[in-house]
């Protein structure tokens, strides 16, 4: 039987739980010491994951920045870089995306019906999977795990940060809770609505709180949740 990887959901949220705002440009809303921070967990992940819509809208290099991380990584037998995994039903990926032209080995999980649209963009870009008619999250966790990933750090966007809680897919969620209010009904958030295991009473175990400069880590066990208060 496969073993699925651990499932991080990873994220940086103003107060009022926005990813970010409606501006042109990108909200900040960690700082650099939590930057390092987030480079510690993707060096000690086996892949990271983020949505196709994520990867359109800021198109992330996602890399492991410290050279001494991914040293330690090749001392410790594994690639430089953790794999690089991306989700898409529509199949709408653009060769030009820096995720595909930095790093180390990229992976595409789809659907059928937009598998070869995929193949014919990214041609050697990248591994193309398709994990059936539609996008099953239990078959997505399923196909990494059969590739040895053993620990999966998700970065977003919010659908799937979104889906993967409301299927208790998810065994720890970091929280970066920058000290903004974006207050914008349309802009990005890290969670929407859903039918979330256990209801509105099920509160989570607290793993962690820390201070990173002026930004609150927060690290939550979502599996494991009580309605005592």
């Amino acid at each position: 039987m496969t073993t699925r990887p651990y499932v991080i959901l990873s994220a940086a949220i103003s107060v009022d739980g926005y990813l970010d705002d409606t501006s042109p440009d990108r909200l900040l809303l960690s700082n650099e010491p939590d930057f390092d921070r987030v480079d510690q967990v993707r060096a000690e992940s086996d892949a990271i994951l983020i949505g196709a819509n994520t990867m359109r809208r800021d198109n992330p290099r996602l890399l492991v920045n410290s050279e001494e991380r991914r040293t330690r990584r090749i001392a410790d037998g594994k690639p430089e870089y953790p794999l690089k995994v991306t989700v898409t039903a529509s199949g709408d990926l653009s060769a030009d995306l820096k995720f595909w032209h930095h790093g180390g080995q990229k992976l595409v999980l789809t659907v059928d019906s937009a598998e070869e649209k995929v193949r014919a963009t990214l041609g050697d870009f990248a591994d193309v999977v398709s994990v059936g008619p539609e996008l099953d999250w239990g078959l997505v966790l399923d196909e990494l795990g059969r590739r040895g990933v053993e620990r999966l750090m998700v970065e977003g966007g919010g659908t799937i940060h979104t889906q993967l809680m409301a299927q208790n897919l998810a065994d720890e969620v970091h929280l970066a809770i920058a000290p903004l209010l974006v207050g914008q009904p349309e802009a990005a958030r890290f969670l929407g609505a859903a039918d979330y295991p256990g209801g509105s009473t099920a509160r989570m175990k607290v793993l962690e709180v820390r201070a990173i400069g002026d930004v609150v880590f927060v690290r939550y066990a979502p599996k494991e949740r009580s309605t005592e208060n």
